[in-house]
């Protein structure tokens, strides 16, 4: 089950990204063939590789796994700007975003 999910939740990360499989894995320091065995369901990650494969795309290993979590990497960076808002400011956008979801 996770290993078809970290499969397929790479291959959705780098295109959302729009990278290549040969790119990142260069950019990772492996074989420009990495990626691409990883998404092709011919090897796995091992835990630092899966690490290192969430650093690369800015985003907790938690972020990485959770399913509910479409878009882990912009989502993430949307909370580290909330982060910057003044209370009121927050509370503004909470009700915004509250609003947009109901209309999903």
């Amino acid at each position: 089950m996770y290993e078809e999910f970290t499969q397929n939740r790479i291959a959705q990360l780098r295109s959302e990204k729009r990278v290549s499989a040969r790119d990142m894995s260069l950019s990772l320091g492996q074989n420009n063939s990495y990626i691409n065995q990883i998404e092709n369901k011919k090897a796995l990650p091992s835990l630092q590789g899966l690490f290192y494969i969430c650093e690369y795309f800015g985003i907790t290993p938690q972020e990485f796994f959770d399913p509910g979590n479409a878009y882990p990497a912009q989502l993430s960076q949307l909370v580290e700007d909330l982060k910057q808002l003044d209370e009121v400011t927050l509370g503004h956008v909470a009700g915004l975003v509250k609003k947009l979801a109901q209309h999903t």
